[in-house]
């Protein structure tokens, strides 16, 4: 029997399959009746499960990151797929083909990773480019790097989107660097590469896209500017002097404010140039994919329009199918 792939589904499908269980959350609705809200994945995308009248008893067997076979129901809600499971049972992964459950990225990792090491390590100023030496040459970083996703569900979240998503940035930093000749690009590239690497401890990648007790307590930001701390020292040593304040403070104020607005989680505004062009930068790459990877994956392919997406308050606008 062929394997019912999440992309494959459609309204009206009965399920009997074994997925990931990317996240799981118990939830009550308004009368206090708990039900499980599940994201279900295989390599070829993710679906939404829901199951009513549950109790916490009967979902304690299984936790985000288990393999699951669950039996349901495929319905559309609100313009998108989701499953209606009557049951869903904890299952060994012996037997598993492993790379029906792994997302695959669009273009290779090993070669995005060094185009990234040719840029930083073109960076002119010298306590800079020491600084990304000193991670490019912790081996602990840089797997983990490879294996991070940029995100749980919003953009490149897959192993390996990381350095795609940082080698998009630093691409076009590169591009435009010649516009802005005020602003320092040896600072703005530094940042593009530290700005999300605390997801390499804040997430676990290695089976669901869960954060880890680290990630939930500090968040990425921090993590990333702890990083920077750790590091430091190294920097010295092999500089053989003080890194320099100036540069510290400006390098950590880009990590804690690319995120651009406190309501989008940062801490702090950009309060420099640099800092205002890392958070446009990343934003771009960001909602370019988020933008275009919504529209490719929407399962109702005769609508000009994506259903209203609660997470950017709005509808996407596809245009009439083509052939």
């Amino acid at each position: 029997m062929s394997r019912q792939f999440i992309e494959e589904l459609k309204d009206g499908d009965t399920i009997e399959e074994v997925y990931l269980l990317a996240d799981k959350q118990l939830r009550a609705n308004r009368n206090a009746n708990l039900y499980l809200l599940t994201q279900l994945r295989d390599r070829t995308g993710t679906v939404s499960g829901l199951m009513w009248n549950v109790t916490e008893e009967t979902c304690a067997d299984f936790d985000a990151g288990d393999f699951v076979h669950v039996r349901g129901k495929v319905q559309v809600f609100q313009g998108g797929l989701q499953a209606i499971l009557t049951r869903i049972d904890r299952i060994d992964s012996a037997g598993l083909d492993s790379e029906d459950f792994e997302f695959q990225p669009p273009q290779d990792v090993n070669t995005l990773f060094e185009r990234m090491k040719e840029i930083l390590l073109a960076i002119e100023n010298v306590p800079v480019r020491t600084l990304m030496e000193a991670f490019l040459l912790d081996e602990e970083i840089t797997q983990k790097l490879l294996r991070t996703g940029a995100g749980v569900k919003a953009h490149h979240a897959y192993p390996g989107g990381l350095v795609e998503h940082i080698c998009n940035m630093l691409e076009v930093s590169d591009r435009i660097r010649d516009l802005y000749p005020a602003i320092d690009f040896d600072l703005v590239q530094a940042g593009i590469f530290l700005h999300d690497l605390g997801k390499v401890r804040e997430m676990d990648f290695e089976t669901a896209f869960v954060y880890t007790d680290e990630g939930q307590l500090l968040g990425h930001m921090s993590i990333a500017v702890e990083m920077v701390t750790e590091k430091k020292a190294d920097v010295e040593r092999m500089m053989n002097e003080p890194f320099p304040r100036e540069l510290e403070l400006r390098i950590k104020h880009m990590i804690l404010s690319h995120h651009g607005s406190y309501a989008h989680g940062s801490p702090r505004l950009p309060m420099t140039p640099e800092a205002a062009v890392l958070h446009q930068i990343d934003n771009l790459d960001a909602k370019a994919y988020e933008f275009v990877h919504t529209i490719e994956d929407d399962p109702n392919g005769e609508s000009h329009w994506t259903p209203y997406l609660p997470r950017i308050e709005r509808k996407l606008y596809k245009g009439p199918k083509t052939s």
